[in-house]
């Protein structure tokens, strides 16, 4: 992996090598204002050269190691994965597991050993038997609105799941999330999509910072852009902070430009 923006301090930035744990993390360590409670929503994504946010349905396929190596280190440093029901059903979504590598730097912030899953859902049309849901080392949180379906909600706390409200009806409210999960004290959020559910941050207006890996392919085909729904009225403008470089993958990092 080589540093391509900003430009390379060091020379081991230019050295083709696999990066730490450590190193990765540094390099996308959360804003120090979420140490205060101000909420930082991230999103990370994966995308074809020709704009696929999947292949058949799931992202692996577009995915390679070092991807996989970041994928990894963003979740260590959340204190909460942001995730639309639908990826959870696709992905086959586990419970996040505690990372040996993270262990201190996440003690020294006071956060437990595995950050927060956080699914968003209207209708709770989710299996609640999964290990999600039933096994994590931290209670899996199900965002819903408040006349979501009785039975649902009851299933899900059985499960051992925590149901918050967030909207009003069967909707979910997105741009109350970050502020929701920040009064629980979860201030350095996560969110792996899918692209209905990063359509509605953006269009929200929540979103902070884009985590995006340009893979090397061309998937053609009908998948969906990383981002779907209803366009903005008017574009919102990102700043590019950083880029890696492996294998032909490139991992960008872009902030909303009113917080570069």
């Amino acid at each position: 992996m080589r540093r391509l923006f900003p430009s390379p301090t060091a020379p081991a930035d230019l050295e083709n090598r696999e990066w730490g744990f450590d190193e990765l993390a540094d390099a996308y360590a959360y804003p120090a204002a979420t140490a205060a409670g101000r909420p930082w929503l991230r999103a990370n994504m994966v995308s074809s050269l020709d704009g696929a946010a999947h292949h058949e349905g799931r992202s692996q396929p577009l995915s390679s190691s070092a991807d996989m190596r970041i994928f990894g280190t963003l979740r260590a440093l959340a204190d909460a994965v942001v995730v639309g029901a639908e990826t959870v059903r696709q992905e086959g979504y586990r419970p996040a597991r505690a990372r040996e590598a993270f262990a201190a730097r996440r003690a020294a912030l006071g956060q437990p050993p595995a950050p927060v899953i956080a699914v968003v859902s209207a209708g709770l049309d989710l299996d609640f038997l999964l290990p999600l849901f039933t096994g994590p080392l931290v209670p899996t949180l199900v965002l819903t609105g408040e006349a979501a379906p009785a039975e649902r909600r009851d299933a899900a706390r059985a499960a051992g799941a925590e149901v918050v409200v967030a909207g009003e009806g069967r909707t979910v409210d997105v741009a109350r999330i970050p502020e929701l999960l920040a009064a629980r004290g979860l201030t350095r959020l996560l969110t792996e999509g899918g692209p209905r559910l990063l359509g509605q941050f953006a269009a929200a207006g929540v979103l902070d910072e884009l985590c995006l890996s340009l893979a090397p392919m061309v998937a053609a085909g009908a998948a969906p852009r990383i981002a779907g729904g209803p366009p903005l009225e008017v574009p919102e403008r990102f700043g590019l902070a950083s880029i890696l470089e492996e294998d032909g993958f490139l991992f960008t990092r872009y902030r909303r430009t009113a917080d570069v």
